[in-house]
């Protein structure tokens, strides 16, 4: 690989760009590839192949091909509403995916470096804590507490700046009952079905640990719905 294409791979990945870069193992060529961008004769032939690939986020040989995908995407940001005990399983089954968790709970006696080592936390109300993360549309949301002067306020940021997923904890009452205040605040019904409420997929599930796995599985099949 050139020591160019090489220079240009840790600038794209130091300004967070998800790109992939694509090598003719035949004759060592390396190229960068940006979706919806044209590539150069030698890959062109391979572009819908590609871009395939980059979109599932997989690396590897192109089938029947000489052609190596090497694909960098941005870890996808989850934020997570509650530090409860479910949290801390969730943290957990996210270790080895690619997820970049942040925590928001202005509780600090339950939002603590002991409870959650090694994870960003925000001590801080929603609406302020917001400030603070940079989001867009490939941000998943995910509100634990139950307490809709926590909760509604980061579901209300969600459903205007279109996460790609949010999920929201409680029984069916308690969403009909979500719903009808997000509903008083302004949101119309079709917007709230983007709402995941009651949270996970059912899997039976009681226990924080397995409410957590039906959350984490939930997330990453919307994860691969949306191609991201």
């Amino acid at each position: 690989m050139k020591l160019e294409i090489i220079r240009e791979t840790l600038k794209n990945k130091s300004l967070k760009k998800e790109f992939a870069v694509i090598t003719n193992l035949i004759n060592g060529e390396s190229e960068i590839f940006f979706p919806g961008c044209d590539l150069s004769e030698m890959f062109s032939k391979y572009s819908e192949r590609i871009e395939k690939t980059f979109n599932l986020n997989k690396n590897g040989i192109i089938e029947n091909s000489e052609i190596f995908v090497q694909t960098y995407k941005n870890p996808i940001k989850v934020i997570i509403v509650g530090a409860v005990d479910i949290s801390i399983y969730l943290i957990d089954y996210a270790k080895n995916l690619n997820f970049e968790i942040i925590i928001i709970d202005p509780r600090g006696y339950f939002a603590s470096k002991e409870r959650f080592p090694d994870t960003k936390i925000i001590n801080k109300w929603p609406i302020e804590a917001f400030n603070e993360i940079e989001t867009n549309s490939k941000t998943a949301l995910v509100t634990l507490t139950h307490d809709p002067k926590i909760d509604d306020p980061a579901l209300q940021y969600a459903l205007k700046n279109k996460f790609f997923y949010i999920g929201a904890l409680g029984s069916k009452k308690t969403h009909e009952k979500r719903c009808s205040r997000l509903i008083e605040a302004g949101f119309k019904e079709i917007e709230l079905e983007k709402i995941n409420g009651p949270i996970g997929i059912k899997l039976g599930g009681k226990s924080p640990s397995e409410i957590a796995l039906s959350i984490i599985s939930q997330l990453v099949s919307e994860k691969y719905k949306n191609k991201i």
